[in-house]
């Protein structure tokens, strides 16, 4: 190993382990305060267009993790992912879930 070089990758490396809870419906959720602790969004296997949101969150003590094609939500956590974790209730407003 060349002399100039000092970084290892385990120095800057962020372990990926799966995000695990008891899995909810988002319906299980509306309306209850949750803490967001973690998310993975990936390509959805039933919906070709949408993104699947994996969201791993406590609720009332326990850790779980739901998964979601909303947009709206899937937007949200991406655009806040640095201020997790956080607290938050899932609404139903029309069509869509929202953070609140």
């Amino acid at each position: 190993m060349p002399d100039e070089i000092k970084k290892r990758f385990g120095d800057f490396a962020k372990e990926h382990r799966p995000l695990d809870g008891e899995k909810l419906s988002i319906t299980d959720v509306f309306n209850k305060e949750i803490t967001v602790l973690g998310y993975k969004l990936s390509g959805s296997k039933f919906h070709k267009t949408l993104p699947c949101l994996q969201l791993q969150f406590t609720m009332e003590g326990s850790r779980h993790v739901l998964f979601t094609s909303s947009t709206v939500i899937a937007e949200q956590v991406e655009a806040y992912k640095d201020e997790i974790p956080f607290l938050t209730t899932i609404r139903r407003v029309g069509k869509f879930y929202t953070f609140t």
